[in-house]
């Protein structure tokens, strides 16, 4: 070559729209990185905007729940009723505008907004549109006494979780790259909307839930207390007196799926802000097909603990504030059942923690808001349990006179702080595995083997385990590997000729890797399903009333009871929303394995 210089090459690289762009030309990249700027902008912006807005009614919502002076209820009603029709005009506008532009395509987030995700929020959505009629009927009853915003904020709420589930149904996964700045505005203020539904209605059940822990007190004689009764009831009489009273005690039962559909409806909402703008590569994970096979044991075993629960739970509440005795025996019986359950779930966890860590499958290190979204989550709401668990464990070592059921309180409280900690690591480790998948190229491959002259394959159990595809289909363009010796020869076609191509031989080498490969995911399959049910089992006492923290009177005397109080009301509805959230997650585990 001339002056000994090599060939001159150029490499090109595709660019965000598609078009090819130089490697050595940094200009585009410097204008993409200048563009980004604004985007960056808009999200702080409209992230502080949301806190404002959050922070503004939490302040409400307390000026409230103190009787501060010319803070009432109306003013409350009205300030959320007005946040909900705003967010109901963005809605209406968003979805017009995606009516309008339907022929066009548009980015999805397959991992955001699974269809189980939408199916449980629609299930809360029915519960808490139940709730709104029985507000509706309670205003009704009290009408007299009642200003109109409370009969106007349940009718408001009720079309306000008609679209929203409407909303999320369609466009929980788009990823919005048009009018980003407005939509990163009406996204934040639905997500924070949602939030001050969730804490208006955690401090109307928990006004409830002290109440009649106030009852249960006065009951056992804790004479060394003050003991006043909250109660925001009418002043007047309703014309149904009965019905009322139904209605009244209706209300608070259903108060904890609300809650958990405001929850889970913000998560998604803050789910679609992190995408707007986003950047997708390429690759998208395949939709995978569910079967709910390989978990018979663990939901047997979950499916038990939860009928167990339901029996526990309704003994507590017959037996605890009807006598000192009859309470203390209600609480040595709740702490006994929850020990043994946190322990099965603890040593299950340290289980699937073990085989994950024995595997070698790879982890999934793509960026996606969803997941790290459940990740935090997981680790920010379990603190509330931590908070009072720890406070329990402090009163117990610090109180002068220990009752017979401290000795019980003391593990309970260690094992909730364990089981949690486990519980998240494998949550987290799962949710970082790649999902089990068999390629359409591996599921139409039929390999027999010629042995000696004879023709014979791998038994069809082998093939039909997850781990057998990894083994048998061809890598980078290699060739298949020898079965004893022998070349694999020949391959046909069709799924069924697959399966009964491989019947009748005798186990190669490999295959019990194989048959251990599909062990180790029924495993992780009964685990995912055992701990899933016992979130939801552990999720019913609290938010049914069966509450020992308040119950049991001995953190009230070592710390006082208001700051007792206060602390249990704050952190009671974060470990609620653990469970619900824990179980949920272990669905997406199960359904990933």
């Amino acid at each position: 070559m001339p002056g000994g210089q090599g060939p001159v090459t150029s490499t090109l690289e595709l660019g965000p729209s598609g078009t090819a762009e130089s490697a050595g030309t940094p200009g585009p990249r410097r204008c993409a990185s200048r563009a980004s700027v604004p985007q960056k902008l808009a999200e702080a912006l409209s992230s502080q905007y949301g806190l404002n807005v959050f922070v503004a009614g939490l302040l409400l919502l307390l000026a409230w729940a103190v009787h501060a002076k010319g803070v009432g209820k109306r003013a409350l009603l009205c300030v959320l009723t007005a946040l909900m029709l705003l967010q109901l005009l963005w809605m209406l506008w968003y979805v017009g505008r995606s009516a309008a532009q339907r022929r066009l395509i548009r980015l999805k987030d397959a991992q955001a907004g699974a269809r189980w995700l939408r199916g449980s929020i629609s299930l809360f959505a029915v519960i808490t549109i139940i709730l709104g009629c029985l507000k509706i009927g309670y205003f009704i009853g009290f009408s007299e006494c009642l200003s109109a915003t409370e009969g106007v904020f349940p009718v408001t709420h009720t079309v306000h979780t008609l679209l929203q589930v409407y909303f999320l149904w369609g466009h929980a996964q788009d990823i919005i790259q048009s009018f980003k700045t407005l939509e990163r505005f009406g996204v934040i203020h639905s997500v924070f909307t949602n939030l001050l539904l969730w804490a208006n209605s955690v401090l109307n059940e928990s006004k409830h839930q002290l109440n009649e822990h106030k009852e249960r007190l006065i009951t056992l004689g804790f004479g060394n207390i003050t003991i006043v009764l909250d109660d925001h009831a009418p002043e007047c009489n309703c014309t149904l007196p009965t019905l009322c009273s139904a209605i009244s005690h209706g209300i608070y039962y259903l108060y904890p799926f609300n809650i958990e559909y405001q929850i889970l409806a913000s998560t998604m909402l803050y789910v679609l802000w992190k995408n707007v703008g986003r950047k997708v590569d390429g690759h998208q994970h395949p939709k995978m097909q569910f079967k709910f096979n390989g978990g018979m044991m663990g939901s047997v075993l979950g499916l038990t603990v939860l009928a167990a629960t339901i029996g526990v739970v309704v003994v507590y509440m017959i037996r605890i504030g009807r006598s000192k005795t009859k309470s203390e025996s209600a609480l040595i019986m709740f702490y006994l059942y929850a020990i043994v359950l946190l322990m099965l779930m603890g040593a299950a966890g340290l289980v699937g923690i073990w085989i994950y860590r024995t595997n070698e499958k790879s982890l999934d290190e793509s960026k996606n808001p969803a997941r790290k979204l459940d990740a935090d989550l997981l680790v920010g709401t379990a603190s509330g349990s931590w908070l009072i668990s720890w406070g329990s464990i402090l009163a117990i070592l610090c109180a002068k006179a220990c009752p017979p059921y401290t000795w019980y309180n003391l593990p309970y409280s260690i094992l909730v702080i364990v089981e949690k900690y486990i519980q998240n690591l494998f949550i987290i480790e799962s949710i970082h595995r790649e999902p089990e998948k068999l390629s359409e190229d591996i599921r139409t491959l039929r390999v027999v083997t010629v042995c000696n002259g004879n023709t014979t394959s791998l038994p069809s159990s082998c093939l039909k385990s997850g781990g057998v595809a990894e083994e048998v289909a061809p890598q980078d363009g290699e060739m298949p590997h020898a079965v004893n010796g022998n070349m694999c020869l020949r391959e046909g076609h069709g799924k069924e000729e697959e399966e009964s191509s491989w019947e009748g031989a005798p186990g190669p080498a490999h295959c019990p890797r194989f048959l251990q490969c599909n062990t180790k995911r029924r495993v992780l399959k009964n685990i995912a399903a055992f701990l899933f049910l016992c979130n939801i089992s552990l999720w019913i006492p609290p938010a049914f009333g069966c509450r020992p923290e308040y119950d049991n009177g001995l953190e009230e005397i070592v710390f006082g009871f208001e700051p007792w109080i206060i602390v249990v009301n704050l952190a009671m509805p974060f470990s609620i929303f653990y469970r619900m959230h824990a179980a949920a997650s272990l669905f997406e585990v199960y359904y990933k394995i």
